[in-house]
């Protein structure tokens, strides 16, 4: 085992530092010089032996903020190995060795080159070793040291902020605490008394006063109002090293303002208000507007105003205006000058939300009186009521007089006052009125059936004055009289079978009545005098405003009596009493057993020949056997329709497209090759139609040869214009084109396909009219040999 010889380390410092001994005291004691032990025996006999240490080291202690002109000396370092004959080498590192710290490599002498800071750092930890120059080897473990930075007063205390903001309420007591300011000191709270700080007062008293330790603020007068100041501003300094000469100091700012409490009544400045008001203002209007002043603000100066007495607490109001505080006099009721000129109100002012703390310093309300003088004005006419209701007879004479308005004028003149009708509300003229009394006539008679209503505005006029005028609205109710007779409610078509038997109800009849009894309708049925008993139908009342038609004999023949005429009376219960005579027409029908009507026509004719039933129905069939027939033939022949003998893609002649094929429109590149139109070598001259068989055999024609390649729409006009002018030319002979539709024609569609649906023949004779193109089509048609035939 190798034995390590420790050389006694020799620390100089200042004589005035101190030896601190910190946490690392035991690390340091556990350094100190010790005897020589001997241990166990080891690995063959080799004792191992534990020498004193010869690095003997504590804390340096070095003064911040130093501002002498040399470097300062921190301490030395040195190992008993050290001769003294430069061949040891001393090196320091760790925590700003280098930079902070420098240490003379010869004598181990370590100076502070820079000025250090205890508030930037207040400890330094650096290692140090011994190295032989010759061999590089350490001669000396490195052993590890603390340099430690005292502190100086060198930091003044500051605030937390710069600017304090505070409240406190008015009135309050003395010590009620406002707030706290707090103030910090960068230099060590552990050293000395550089950072105990003490708080006082520069500015605010005598009202407030501060806590030295706590910084707590406090009042220090009693009742401060804020009314007389609402705000303080108070300088707070704050000084180190307990206060004592010497230390060092900072202020700051606080601004206190005194919260408001209700602690102040409501104060009219006046005790009178005077307002006027014309008599003619509508209710709710504002005569004006009374305030008291609070000198609390917020809610603390919320107020509410009522009248509490007065001749005028009926007929004025008082409203609270929340925005402004306001007091606002109001129209309750309608004034009127004639009647009372002058009112007197007491009005109250109160605090809505009293402190009870402050109850004692008086009521928090006041008083004023309200002076409301009503001024006259010309007024206008004043009807007696609100709207009138004027109930007439219908039956009434013209010019009679039906009710009366009247009005009075309000003002002290009393003028006079005319009466007119609004034409607008009466556009017929059907009404009038008496200018002077006011009284109501027609001018037409009145039919409640056609207006039951009648709404009219009556107006009234001041006569020395036009412009005061006033209107009123009359109702006019127009009563119902008996003057319409009842009648049947709808059309009925009744009919009786004539296998019917007697008893039996073959209609249910209703009426129906213009009039409008107060009692309600109540209808009457019974036959005519005239013919009191009916032998074939009776007329029974259900005494519910309907009647049922029952049949009296056994059995009915649409032969000898194919409708019958039942005359029925009908009259009312009204007075008078009004009737009406309602003839129901009755046809014989021919019903099967349950009764089902399955025909009413006659059959006398037919019948008295002696046929059947069978017969005639079999006669009915032939015969539409017969025009179906007729109707199919005529329709073959028209559409003239021939069986193809020949269907061949190398058939082309002048007939393109036959009636019956459509072609597929503009897209259809399949049905028909329009190019051989343009190919002269393609045409078959001297050639019978392959594909229909002519009736006849015509003429064969010859043509001028076409060798040139014309265009389309020349060629078909020549051909158009050689059939024409061909007598022999068949009827069968037509063009279609699909690249040239040629212009409108007068006429119209040719075509018989609508044809077949007509109930009729058609006169064709117009086709002469149409010129020698449709000469074919007239020799055909218009003649009576027509195929039509």
């Amino acid at each position: 085992m190798r034995t390590y010889h420790y050389l006694p380390l020799f620390i100089w410092t200042y004589m005035f530092h101190t030896v601190d001994s910190l946490p690392l005291q035991e690390k340091a004691n556990s350094h100190l010089p010790s005897k020589k032990i001997v241990g166990l025996t080891k690995d063959g006999g080799k004792i191992l032996r534990r020498t004193k240490r010869g690095w003997m080291w504590n804390q340096f202690f070095l003064l911040e903020e130093y501002t002498g002109t040399d470097t300062q000396y921190v301490g030395k370092l040195h190992t008993d190995q050290d001769k003294g004959d430069g061949n040891l080498k001393y090196i320091l590192t760790g925590d700003g060795a280098g930079s902070l710290f420098v240490i003379d490599e010869n004598t181990g002498d370590i100076h502070a080159a820079k000025k250090l800071d205890r508030e930037e750092k207040s400890l330094y930890i650096l290692r140090a070793k011994a190295i032989d120059r010759k061999t590089g080897r350490q001669v000396e473990p490195e052993s590890e040291f603390i340099i430690k930075i005292h502190d100086i007063n060198d930091n003044e205390p500051k605030f937390t902020k710069d600017l304090y903001t505070a409240s406190v309420p008015e009135m309050s007591g003395v010590g009620t605490s406002v707030i706290q300011v707090t103030a910090t000191d960068a230099d060590d709270a552990n050293y000395g008394n550089s950072a105990k700080v003490v708080y006082s007062i520069l500015q605010g008293q005598p009202y407030f006063s501060v806590d030295p330790e706590s910084g707590i603020i406090k009042t220090a007068l009693p009742d401060m109002s804020r009314e007389n100041r609402e705000q303080y501003q108070v300088v707070i300094q704050a000084k180190d090293m307990g206060g004592q000469m010497g230390g060092l100091s900072g202020t700051t700012t606080v601004n206190i303002t005194l919260t408001d409490v209700n602690n102040n009544p409501p104060r009219f400045p006046q005790s009178t208000y005077q307002f006027n008001s014309p008599e003619s203002v509508p209710l709710g209007t504002h005569l004006g507007r009374i305030k008291a002043n609070d000198p609390d603000v917020g809610k603390n100066a919320e107020m509410e105003y009522s009248i509490t007495e007065g001749d005028g607490a009926d007929m004025f109001d008082v409203i609270t205006d929340k925005d402004t505080q306001e007091g606002i006099i109001t129209v309750k009721q309608n004034l009127d000058f004639e009647n009372k000129m002058l009112y007197t109100l007491r009005v109250d002012a109160s605090n809505t939300h009293p402190d009870p703390r402050f109850l004692h310093l008086g009521p928090f309300k006041d008083t004023a009186v309200v002076k409301i003088s009503v001024e006259d004005i010309d007024e206008p006419p004043v009807f007696s009521k609100v709207s009138y209701l004027i109930e007439v007879d219908e039956d009434v004479k013209e010019g009679s007089i039906i009710g009366q308005v009247t009005a009075y004028d309000p003002d002290a003149q009393n003028n006079l006052i005319k009466y007119s009708v609004d034409r607008h509300t009466d556009m017929d003229r059907i009404f009038s009125i008496n200018s002077e009394n006011g009284s109501i006539f027609t001018l037409k008679p009145l039919d409640r059936e056609s207006s039951p209503w009648h709404n009219i505005t009556v107006t009234a006029t001041e006569i020395n004055n036009p412009k005061q005028s006033s209107h009123i609205s009359v109702f006019i109710r127009i009563l119902d009289i008996n003057d319409h007779a009842p009648e049947f409610a709808m059309y009925y078509e009744t009919f009786v079978c004539e296998n019917a038997k007697p008893g039996q109800l073959i209609q249910t009849v209703s009426v129906m009545d213009k009039d409008d009894p107060p009692r309600g309708h109540k209808f009457f049925f019974e036959p005519v005098p005239e013919f009191p008993l009916n032998p074939n139908f009776t007329i029974v009342d259900n005494k519910d405003n309907t009647a049922g038609i029952m049949t009296r004999k056994d059995g009915y023949s649409r032969n000898k009596m194919s409708t019958y005429l039942l005359p029925i009376l009908i009259f009312d219960n009204d007075y008078p009493i009004q009737s009406s005579t309602g003839t129901l027409t009755i046809r014989v029908c021919a019903c099967d057993t349950q009764g089902n009507m399955r025909s009413c026509a006659a059959e006398a004719l037919i019948l008295s020949a002696g046929l059947s039933t069978g017969a005639l129905v079999a006669i009915l069939l032939c015969v539409l056997i017969l025009l179906i027939l007729v109707v199919l033939f005529a329709a073959l022949k028209r559409q003239r329709k021939k069986e193809p003998l020949i269907i061949s893609k190398d058939d082309v002649r002048d007939n393109i497209v036959t009636y019956n094929d459509e072609g597929g429109g503009e897209e259809d590149t399949q049905a028909f090759d329009i190019g051989t139109l343009r190919n002269p070598e393609a045409r078959e001259d001297s050639k019978l139609r392959r594909d229909v068989m002519p009736e006849t055999i015509f003429q064969i024609r010859r043509t001028v040869p076409l060798w040139e390649n014309i265009d389309v729409q020349d060629f078909i006009h020549r051909r158009l214009k050689e059939n024409d002018a061909d007598p022999s030319a068949p009827p069968y002979d037509s063009l279609a084109t699909y690249a040239y539709e040629g212009n409108d024609s007068i006429a119209d569609s040719l075509s018989s396909l609508e044809s077949l649906t007509a109930d009729c023949n058609q006169d064709y004779d117009y086709l002469s009219d149409w010129g020698p193109r449709f000469k074919k089509l007239a020799d055909m048609y218009g003649g009576d040999d027509s195929d039509r035939d």
